[in-house]
């Protein structure tokens, strides 16, 4: 990954470096490897967050259609 910097703007590129890395996950990966994760909680951690996703996907779909 790597961000041109223009003008000498360093300010601008590393704005721009950062909302890349965010986009890709690695603010929340780097978090995530702090401390070891068991196995069994990695599987509950991912069970909930696929959860929420299916749920913010449906509250979106039924504000799209209008009930």
């Amino acid at each position: 990954m790597f961000v041109l910097v223009r003008d000498n703007n360093v300010d601008q590129a590393l704005k721009a470096l950062k909302k890349k890395m965010q986009r890709e996950g690695i603010f929340r990966e780097m978090k995530l490897r702090r401390h070891f994760e068991k196995p069994s909680e990695r599987r509950a951690r991912e069970a909930a967050e696929a959860i929420r996703r299916a749920r913010k996907m449906e509250r979106k779909r039924l504000e799209r259609e209008g009930y």
